[in-house]
């Protein structure tokens, strides 16, 4: 019986570092896409409890949430209808996501509404 205490397979490591690249370069992406969830459901919230502010009040907000995620400048500008029973917010905006060898440009679109 031979002791292998210590010793590795090379297909246990080039297994590990496909998994660490992986992860590395995934957190880019996982990163914009975390991001645009979170957005969507602010603004969802904002809504849901501030439908009843006035249009210049909501677009404030929204550019404030895109602003504290760290999101393009495309993200805080709102588009904002009101109507007598309901206010309606739609956002778009663009990323880019960088992997090595790709490049992938991603649109993005958050549509949210409340009563009044």
């Amino acid at each position: 019986m031979v002791n292998r205490r210590g010793a590795t397979k090379l297909g246990c490591l080039v297994q590990l570092m496909l998994l660490a690249a992986v992860g590395y370069f995934g957190a880019g992406a996982g990163e914009v896409y975390l991001r645009y969830l979170k957005f969507k459901d602010a603004v969802a919230q904002e809504m849901r409890f501030r439908s009843r502010k006035t249009i210049p009040e909501i677009r404030q907000r929204i550019r404030f949430l895109a602003d504290s995620l760290a999101m393009p400048e495309e993200a805080g500008i709102a588009l904002v209808k009101k109507t007598a029973k309901e206010t309606t917010v739609e956002v778009h905006w663009d990323e880019t996501i960088i992997l090595p060898g790709y490049r992938k440009e991603v649109h993005f679109e958050v549509k949210a509404a409340g009563t009044v």
